[in-house]
């Protein structure tokens, strides 16, 4: 049983018409693999689970962050995946991270040690 309160699932946006590209995205950048709720929803399994959803709006977004054990490797296959880098690699506590928007316009970070 999972204990309560606890993270267990990530959903974004991936609303008008973009849900195809996002899919694309994280296939091309990460490798990803996608569950198909019907037309408008994707679910994925890649260490936490979660999915995108079509169709619902949401002022306020997420910003997941994902683990690379090579940081420019990384960002390279971003940027070629279509991904777009709004904040360039810099230092914080614990190491390197950079941030980048999907074709859905969802902000992630990814970080290295």
């Amino acid at each position: 049983m999972k204990p309560d309160g606890k993270l267990d699932y990530l959903e974004m946006q991936a609303g008008d018409g973009t849900l195809g590209a996002v899919k694309s995205f994280y296939a091309a950048a990460f490798g990803w693999r996608f569950t198909d709720y019907g037309p408008s929803y994707a679910a994925f399994a890649e260490g936490l689970d979660g999915g995108f959803d079509g169709v619902a709006a949401v002022a306020a977004k997420p910003l997941p962050v994902l683990y690379a054990h090579d940081l420019e490797k990384t960002l390279a296959a971003v940027t070629a995946a279509g991904g777009t880098v709004v904040k360039a690699t810099f230092p914080f506590p614990g190491g390197r991270r950079f941030h980048f928007t999907d074709p859905a316009g969802n902000e992630l970070a990814v970080w290295s040690e």
